[in-house]
């Protein structure tokens, strides 16, 4: 057998279902090389995309270690993020400019050595520049996963190898707090970082020696778009920032929000007229020529949303409200992540026999009605509460993100599948920042307001709150406290206060309710296809 995968889509290409020794292009293939590599690549996505999750849980150990301000500890996470969406969209320009494998093993490196640099910083400032180039690796490494799953591998495997990617998005986000809180505990802060040193070379070993998946094409060199380039990162950045510390600063009422919305707006505009008329655009906006690729990306954009958003709602929840240390929100936590572990053959045998578009809608439905069991929720809810919204999450988030990349590129040819990769993972992204946006405005802006009509009943003749306050100053008074009446006060204060709290918290799970049935409903629109990438070379440039 042949050592390398020739690269899927050049040249003439059978749509029959190629014999489990070929690839998508017909030709013979090493199984065994083909496996190493991608699995190298796997391990890579889930090491860059581990990386803000396992950090999230440890930022007080971290701000500690370096004598940061809460401000400069937050840049910490603010710039990866910043870092990982500039890239994303141009991975899919790189990996054609320098093979897969090449482009691959160049991001592994840099961020293995990276990863080792934050680890070692002795101060705010340096650890801060070495995160944002840790970003900016691990930004690389994610897309180029997706793409290669659809390029790879012929028809019949291809769902296997994005049920594993899916896997891979969900599991990192679930887990991530977890291990980040243990590690921390067992050894210090630095390992978060250090523990990448070994993964990446294991990668790096795979990824070099066995993942010749494809050539590239140095004539892509010539006439490189850096106006493209400066507008999409003043876009990007500005709106990722945006994102990031809108709901902090007040949005539109300060000075630097508003500026850079409107930055990110005409950069914006700009970028996509210069990608459509340039000769040799960075980032190809072809694949949204294709319904399917259209409707699948705002499909990712809804999963991206409520992946991370109820990522982010439940452990708030549980710190905020219930008072669990980290490794009691992590161990409850963990269910949707098992579940999905588990859950993950299933959800492939369905998906590989229903009609896509029903595993979607059916997905996104099952989410909307999971969430929606924790508009209701009290401030007793625990492990037991949201057992069955994590599972049924779990499980359906798992169907509906598969689906939404299966339907994305199902009429959509090969050789636009690394653009597509890049344009799905920037989606998801950007779509997890907007999420923890609006969930973070909603719980500031509606706490306020549930806070005030709570206060406003408790002021009036009501009798339950006259004799709760009646029994909290009897427990005052019968402490010895000096001025029990005020503590009372106090005490009462804080009852509305986490009342509040827990109705927002109500507010945000309806509000990630709502939007999984929008997307069901949009799902129906979808046309009909093969879950599989075509292999045709129509309009390939």
């Amino acid at each position: 057998m042949a050592d390398a995968v020739l690269n899927p889509g050049l040249g003439a290409v059978s749509r029959l279902p190629a014999p489990a020794h070929l690839g998508a292009d017909g030709a013979e293939v090493n199984w065994t090389r083909v496996f190493l590599g991608f699995g190298g690549m796997i391990i890579g996505q889930f090491m860059a995309m581990l990386d803000i999750q396992i950090v999230a849980s440890s930022l007080t150990q971290i701000q500690s270690g370096v004598s940061a301000t809460a401000d400069e500890i937050a840049w910490v996470q603010t710039i990866y993020l910043l870092a990982e969406v500039l890239i994303m969209p141009l991975t899919g320009y790189l990996t054609k400019l320098w093979g897969t494998r090449t482009f691959y093993v160049i991001a592994v490196v840099g961020f293995t050595v990276t990863s080792a640099a934050v680890g070692l910083s002795s101060s705010v400032p340096m650890m801060i520049g070495f995160r944002a180039l840790q970003g900016l690796f691990a930004g690389a490494m994610i897309p180029p996963v997706f793409a290669t799953a659809m390029t790879i591998f012929p028809p019949e495997r291809r769902l296997v190898a994005n049920v594993t990617v899916g896997l891979i998005v969900t599991l990192s986000g679930t887990i991530g707090p977890t291990l980040g809180g243990h590690v921390t505990d067992l050894l210090d802060w630095r390992w978060l970082f250090f523990i990448n040193i070994p993964v990446g070379v294991l990668v790096i070993f795979l990824v070099g020696r066995y993942a010749n998946f494809d050539k590239g094409d140095p004539s892509l060199s010539r006439g490189i778009d850096w106006w493209g380039l400066g507008l999409m990162a003043v876009f990007l950045l500005s709106l990722q920032y945006v994102l990031e510390e809108g709901n902090g600063d007040g949005w539109f009422e300060d000075a630097t929000i508003l500026w850079l919305s409107v930055a990110a707006a005409l950069a914006g505009v700009a970028f996509i007229w210069r990608q459509l008329t340039y000769w040799q655009p960075i980032v190809s906006l072809k694949p949204f020529a294709d319904p399917n690729f259209a409707l699948g990306v705002a499909m990712t954009f809804v999963t991206g949303v409520s992946l991370f958003g109820g990522t982010f709602l439940m452990p708030l929840y549980l710190g905020r409200v219930r008072g669990y240390s980290s490794s009691e929100v992590g161990t409850t936590m963990l269910v949707t992540g098992l579940t999905m572990f588990l859950t993950a053959p299933l959800v492939g045998r369905i998906i590989r026999v229903m009609d896509a578009r029903l595993a979607l809608v059916g997905g996104f439905a099952m989410s909307g009605w999971a969430m929606q069991l924790a508009v209701h929720l009290t401030d007793q809810w625990g492990f037991a509460e949201f057992f069955v919204l994590q599972a049924v999450r779990g499980v359906s988030m798992m169907l509906a993100m598969v689906a939404a990349q299966q339907l994305s590129v199902a009429t959509l040819p090969l050789h636009q599948m690394k653009d597509a990769s890049g344009l799905i993972n920037l989606t998801r992204n950007v779509a997890g920042a907007l999420g923890l946006a609006m969930l973070s405005t909603i719980l500031s802006h509606q706490g306020a307001v549930h806070f005030m009509e709570l206060t406003s009943a408790a002021s009036q003749a009501n009798p339950t709150s006259s004799a709760l306050m009646d029994g909290l100053t009897q427990m005052m008074n019968a402490g010895g406290l000096a001025d029990p009446e005020a503590t009372a006060r106090r005490a009462m204060s804080g009852l509305l206060h986490r009342q509040a709290a827990v109705l927002s918290f109500g507010d945000a799970f309806a509000a990630l309710a709502i939007s999984c049935w929008i997307a069901a409903a949009l799902g129906l629109f979808a046309r009909p296809g093969s879950a599989m990438a075509r292999t045709d070379d129509a309009g390939r440039h």
